[in-house]
């Protein structure tokens, strides 16, 4: 069965950091585009961030470039996702993904998805 989890959320200050992880199980995801996704209450889910399976290309989503980064490995997690300079407009459940139809923007380019990890920035 495959499974990708994501770890590490929590609460967190405005202008901290927080680094998630997704680890993954029932098969290697090298060959994968890796993305993260956050869905904030009453909102739709937005792209965040993908990386290719190389690692080589990357894709942010304006609101958080600067701020966030993300890197692979090819072990038991695929991805992490380090979230720096972190504001209220940023809560959201996280949600890793991972797709063979290339690295972007859409959702619809990863088939596989973890169940979230909700990530709140409050004083």
């Amino acid at each position: 069965q495959v499974q990708l989890v994501e770890s590490g959320g929590g609460l967190v200050q405005p202008g901290g950091s927080l680094r998630l992880s997704c680890a993954a199980s029932g098969r290697t995801f090298s060959s994968y585009a890796m993305g993260w996704f956050r869905q904030a209450p009453g909102k739709e889910r937005e792209f965040v961030i993908a990386i290719s399976p190389s690692g080589g290309s990357t894709h942010y989503a304006n609101s958080v470039k600067g701020r966030f980064t993300i890197s692979r490995d090819q072990a038991k997690h695929p991805v992490f996702l380090q979230m720096n300079r972190l504001t209220p407009g940023d809560t959201a459940v996280y949600y890793c993904a991972a797709g063979l139809r290339g690295v972007g923007l859409s959702s619809s380019l990863y088939n596989y998805w973890g169940q979230g990890t909700q990530v709140t920035v409050s004083s």
